[in-house]
């Protein structure tokens, strides 16, 4: 599996820092991944969706550690490129 595209939309709310969608293999898109800022820096959530029972569920998530840290690392390197050249995204204004 190799993530072919990361589209990362910048917001601030509260901790909330991005929006992001990636794309694997060329083929297959994920979208709704949020980079959220917690007690110990940047992490990555994965889609998710309230349950009946008021609870939150991810939709899709990796299913080891290893996948994880992949997807992790080039959303996060991803986000700090995006923000570091200053530039909005089409896709935030369309938001």
């Amino acid at each position: 599996m190799k993530i072919t595209d990361v589209s990362v939309v910048p917001v601030d709310e509260n901790k909330l820092r991005a929006y992001v969608n990636i794309t694997i293999d060329d083929c297959f898109m994920v979208r709704g991944l949020k980079i959220i800022r917690g007690n110990n820096g940047l992490f990555v959530a994965m889609p998710n969706k309230k349950g009946k029972n008021g609870l939150f569920r991810d939709v899709a998530h990796p299913i080891n550690s290893d996948t994880r840290k992949m997807i992790e690392d080039m959303v996060l390197e991803e986000y700090e490129k995006v923000m570091e050249s200053g530039e909005v995204p089409q896709e935030a204004v369309n938001l």
